[in-house]
């Protein structure tokens, strides 16, 4: 069975997420792309279609069976899909060998920053070396169709749009007077790819 996250959950109220242009439902839940996200849970969490062992090397995931993509859904904010979601470990090389021992596919490691990726699915796992005392999952990004009109709509709730570490990409991060007890910025769509010719 292909790795997919299906469900994530977060700690943080309805209310806050709605504030932020999203959709949310009256069960506090709300699709964006194929992954489910529900607020009001105890910690930020991935549920993970295919995991092959659950919370590897501590991380909040775990398995997933026979759960299907979420149904597409419109966000006044614009937001389309999720891009990644961050975790921050103390010993990269520990939580790599844990994710892959899961059935996770490493795709690529930035050794000068310290960084892994790995796919779920319709998103990229991120896992950044950190002085931490565990590791733990920390936040998440969203596409949105519009920075610049996601940005203007947010008002003071979202910094300004930067260039993102991606090539032709931006990103604006969620300030601190969101509300939020989870990391979340908000990034522009992956470049299309020119066919070869």
């Amino acid at each position: 069975m292909p790795i997919a996250a299906r469900e994530i959950t977060v700690p943080d109220p309805p209310r806050a997420w709605r504030r932020l242009g999203f959709a949310v439902g009256e069960d506090g839940g709300f699709p964006v792309g194929g992954v489910r996200l529900v607020t009001g849970a105890p910690e930020l969490a991935v549920r993970v279609a295919g995991l092959e062992a659950d919370a590897p090397d501590g991380l909040a995931l775990t398995a997933a069976p026979g759960a299907e993509p979420a149904p597409p859904a419109a966000h006044p904010n614009g937001a389309v899909a999720l891009d990644h979601v961050v975790a921050l470990t103390d010993d990269l090389g520990r939580t790599l060998a844990a994710l892959q021992a899961a059935g996770l596919d490493l795709r690529r490691v930035r050794d000068e920053a310290r960084q892994g990726f790995l796919r779920l699915g319709p998103l990229i796992l991120e896992v950044v070396e950190a002085e931490v005392p565990r590791p733990a999952l920390w936040g998440l990004v969203a596409v949105v169709e519009d920075l610049d009109a996601c940005a203007s709509g947010l008002g003071g709730l979202l910094g300004t749009p930067r260039d993102a570490v991606q090539p032709g990409r931006r990103i604006a991060a969620v300030r601190r007077e969101a509300g939020l007890v989870t990391a979340l910025a908000f990034m522009t769509p992956r470049p299309q790819r020119t066919p070869p010719a």
